[in-house]
């Protein structure tokens, strides 16, 4: 940006940086042992916490984190990052926003940034800066995101890769070249925990990804492409694998349906001894009245043939005000200690 006066500008306005949450450096026990008499989404909060914390103690379970939404941009991004860390979820589901335009951003030393105040959105765009409520991305430092997963993509044999194979891609490109330890791309590679975005280039992903298909065309060349299919194979593999599960789910969605659909799935392909998810939290501020499918109850999803009804906890709350608190929790009561790392992703190794 050349101008002056609107480089000025800009570095007022991204300021001040996001600061993520540190699950570790306090204890929410207390609190949760509170809330658990007390009633409404406080008693919710409890339960689901309880919930999750059930999944870390079954010896046989395998727990699915899913995440929609911007929590990662909004401060919750080390929080998902250290359960990783810690063995307290074996593999994630999520939307390509959160690994690719916010985890992956970060890691390669980009920030987020607090909105102090609220510009016309006009003037933001004439200042290169993109706006998640109020939460600021310089426009600039996300090209350089687009450029990062083309220049990863022209590394690559051109043949069809899963969404969680070429993630895979991604955390070994910042094993070398990551400015930020505590990533959750980064964590997933090296604990083999595999990471599935059932719509992946609906992200800074795609851009990259793109230009490579299209300069490779240009140049008479073979390129990569995804393989939406094999995502939901592999996943699906992994269910049948893993036999008991739970679901500790932000937001709604896609991931949502994805990982609830691979019980149906497994059927479909003969598994008829594949169990429902076991166990199953959902936070999310979605009205069910609409219909949607972001904002289906788990009570729901069990007429479906996809989830338990008797061990769930629906928590209407906005996730970035109560995943510290239920993620604290089962850190601080350390059921994490005891389990055995299920490195899924060592399932698709060749």
């Amino acid at each position: 940006m050349n101008d002056p006066l609107k480089s000025n500008r800009k570095a007022e306005l991204l300021s001040t940086q996001v600061e993520h949450i540190d699950i570790t450096s306090f204890d929410a026990r207390p609190i949760i042992d509170a809330m658990g008499k007390m009633s409404f989404t406080s008693r919710d909060l409890a339960r689901a916490t309880g919930i999750y914390n059930d999944m870390l103690s079954d010896k046989d379970c395998t727990v699915f984190l899913v995440i929609a939404g911007s929590t990662s941009a909004g401060g919750c991004m080390d929080l998902y990052a250290e359960l990783v860390r810690n063995n307290m979820v074996d593999a994630v589901i999520a939307t390509g926003a959160t690994i690719v335009d916010m985890d992956f951003f970060e890691g390669l030393g980009h920030k987020h940034y607090q909105a102090l105040e609220v510009p016309d959105d006009d003037t933001l765009r004439s200042l290169y800066i993109d706006r998640i409520y109020d939460t600021y991305i310089d426009e600039e430092d996300l090209q350089n995101v687009d450029h990062t997963i083309f220049e990863i993509a022209e590394t690559l044999e051109p043949k069809a890769y899963s969404s969680r194979a070429f993630i895979r891609e991604m955390g070994k490109y910042l094993v070398k070249h990551g400015k930020k330890e505590n990533s959750l791309v980064k964590l997933a590679y090296e604990n083999d925990v595999p990471i599935f975005c059932p719509a992946f280039v609906d992200s800074s992903a795609g851009f990259g990804l793109v230009k490579h298909q299209v300069d490779a065309m240009k140049a008479g060349k073979p390129y990569m492409v995804l393989d939406a299919i094999a995502d939901f194979r592999e996943l699906t593999q992994i269910k049948i694998e893993a036999g008991v599960s739970g679901l500790l789910m932000v937001g709604g969605g896609v991931p949502k349906n994805f990982i609830q659909d691979t019980v149906v799935c497994a059927e479909i392909l003969g598994h008829d001894n594949v169990d429902v998810h076991k166990y199953a939290v959902q936070v999310t501020v979605a009205d069910v009245r609409d219909g949607a499918c972001s904002s289906s109850t788990l009570q729901e999803a069990a007429s479906w043939g996809k989830v338990n009804t008797a061990i769930e906890q629906m928590v209407f709350a906005e996730a970035g005000s109560v995943m510290p608190l239920l993620a604290s929790d089962a850190y601080h009561r350390e059921h994490w200690k005891k389990r055995e790392p299920r490195r899924w992703a060592k399932l698709f190794d060749q």
